[in-house]
């Protein structure tokens, strides 16, 4: 294998190589060259595993959103209630005022 140093870029004969793409094994210069899921690759290589990579299914994935937002109706829902049992809960004497009048917590 040669020496990095003597080897010439791909697409830019004029420019030295600084990385050899291990999923081709062809020397590119710094423009040619990227890091795709922590690994330095060619702009091909990279092209031919994302085109490669098993695409997700789209069938259940509208379903899967319509439960996620139901669901988050159902949480609000929840929590409204219980809040308006809370407010509920409070004694009628506190939304008059009449509380803060009477003496109870001096007898």
């Amino acid at each position: 294998m040669p020496d990095i140093t003597q080897q010439r870029c791909r697409n830019h004969a004029e420019r030295e190589a600084v990385a050899c793409c291990p999923g081709c094994g062809r020397y590119f210069c710094r423009e040619c060259i990227t890091e795709h899921e922590d690994r330095v690759l060619c702009a091909a290589c990279i092209r031919s595993r994302v085109e490669a990579a098993p695409k997700k299914s789209l069938r259940f994935q509208g379903l899967i959103r319509s439960g996620q937002f139901f669901l988050g109706l159902l949480i609000l829902y929840v929590l409204f209630y219980y809040l308006a049992e809370i407010l509920l809960a409070i004694p009628t004497e506190f939304h008059e005022g009449t509380l803060w009048k009477a003496d109870w917590w001096t007898d």
